[in-house]
């Protein structure tokens, strides 16, 4: 790929004008309701384990019942958006979400909460693709890279501004109310999408919907999970064992399928880029690691450090400040010099952030102990978001902006949601450790020495696969 498709829609849109603002405010308050849930959830679990008497493993299902959903169905989203208009289905996306955030508000017990939960996660799956989908068709050149810098500095902002406004609400009020926060965050932004963004579709896409192949990725990915969680909370193997074979051969059915399919929700041609195939791995790891810290670190200030749910959530403040001040910076500066060097030097300077956190445990004071390592780590994020999310967008054509996307958003969300069943598992975090500070914190020294490592080898792997200078160069790394 030697240089940038035309965006697949009627105009072009210029940033520095007053509607390419619009556009990106309605694109990032989108992706920012979908990422302010989840952070802020991350804060509630205390509470909602409390309020609800749920375990471990039932806190596990409230963050993964939403992630499987929206990794099972992002592909799905961002096909419809392809077909149907993405502007169309972003807005749908958004109304479901604030429907369906009424419903986990008002949940009795942990298992209505896991219920409504999965069915945030599938409208999150149609308002979620839309956003960076949008911002990939309407602007092109530098106009696009510097979009989407803005895009991961904004959405930094209201992602990590989450948990502090997560946790005053749950000081003040109740857990309930940060799923009612998200009610007139949508009606603005289904107000400044109607009002100025413009439509956009993939003229070439073949009419249909990929029926069985959500179904096999929505099959494979629960199982996976029921199956992996299952086994970190002490279910015998006759189980869980099932599901995990159950998602391997529902796993193996989505392949084929996709590969036979006249409309399939993910063309395996995408991958036809190698600098985007290097590019989703680099993700999987990178979010896997990032979604295993954020579980166990909220808990472990909370049940081990003594913080308040307010103090836990403004402890991620400095990310959000260096991210809204830096992402766009380091966009611009990775579409002119290449990305590989940030997404090299970014992931590792995350994981030595990461390794200062070791001192987070009883009596941590937050200017000593809390506050140097997260400014590291949100200096790591900074250098890495927006370059990583350019770099996916301009290796895939134009016309696949709706499904690179959605690819790469699936790729994150299952990350996690790996991360947060297997990690516990991995660290011996059950559920008596939910009521027993001495033994959580010793299973959080070893999961954040696993994520380290974690955000240490997707520096390498960037490195060695993501290669050029130019964005829009798909040549081997060796080449770069």
């Amino acid at each position: 790929m030697t240089s940038s498709p035309a965006p697949a829609g009627p105009s072009v849109v210029r940033l520095g004008e007053a509607r390419g603002r619009w556009v990106v405010l309605a694109t990032v308050l989108g992706s920012g309701v979908a990422s302010l849930d989840a952070t802020v959830v991350n804060i509630a679990l205390p509470a909602i384990g409390r309020g609800l008497d749920a375990g471990l493993s039932g806190l596990q299902w409230t963050l993964n019942g939403y992630t499987l959903t929206l990794a099972a169905f992002i592909l799905l989203g961002g096909s419809l958006g392809d077909l149907m208009g993405r502007r169309r289905v972003f807005v749908w996306g958004a109304i479901a979400f604030a429907l369906t955030s009424v419903l986990c508000a008002v949940a009795p017990s942990i298992g209505v909460l896991v219920a409504a939960r999965l069915l945030q996660g599938a409208a999150g799956a149609l308002l979620t693709p839309g956003s960076l989908a949008i911002l990939a068709a309407v602007f092109e050149g530098d106009d696009r890279a510097r979009a989407i810098g803005a895009w991961s500095g904004f959405s930094g902002l209201t992602g990590a501004a989450g948990p502090f406004v997560g946790g005053w609400l749950i000081d003040a009020l109740s857990w309930r109310w940060i799923f009612l926060l998200n009610v007139p965050l949508v009606a603005v932004v289904v107000a400044v999408t109607l009002r100025h963004v413009p439509e956009t579709r993939d003229a070439e896409s073949v009419r249909g919907v990929d029926v069985a192949g959500a179904v096999l990725g929505a099959l494979s990915l629960g199982a996976l999970t029921y199956g992996l969680i299952g086994a970190g909370a002490g279910d015998r193997p006759v189980v869980w064992v099932p599901c995990l074979v159950v998602a391997a051969a529902a796993a193996a059915g989505f392949a084929v399928n996709e590969r036979r399919s006249r409309h399939p929700m993910l063309p395996l041609d995408i991958f036809s880029s190698r600098r985007f195939t290097a590019t989703n791995a680099v993700t999987f790891v990178m979010y896997g690691a990032l979604a295993g810290v954020f579980f166990v670190l909220v808990l472990q200030l909370q049940l081990v450090a003594g913080f308040s749910p307010l103090a836990s959530g403004a402890a991620l403040l400095p990310v959000t400040v260096l991210m809204l001040f830096g992402s766009s910076r380091a966009g611009g500066l990775a579409a002119r010099f290449g990305p590989r060097p940030f997404m090299t030097v970014g992931p590792v300077v995350s994981g030595l952030g990461l390794l200062l956190l070791l001192r987070v445990g009883p009596g941590a004071s937050f200017v000593l102990d809390v506050l140097p390592p997260i400014v590291v780590f949100g200096l790591g994020l900074t250098l890495t978001v927006a370059p990583l999310t350019a770099t996916v967008l301009t290796a895939a054509p134009a016309r696949h902006a709706g499904v690179a996307s959605g690819v790469n958003n699936a790729v994150a969300r299952t990350a996690g949601l790996v991360s947060v069943a297997v990690l516990p598992l991995a660290v011996g975090l059950g559920d008596s450790a939910f009521g027993d500070p001495t033994a959580f914190d010793a299973g959080f020294d070893r999961a954040v020495i696993g994520c380290a490592v974690a955000l240490v080898v997707a520096g390498v792997l960037s490195a060695l696969t993501v290669g050029g200078r130019d964005l829009h160069d798909d040549r081997p790394a060796t080449a770069g």
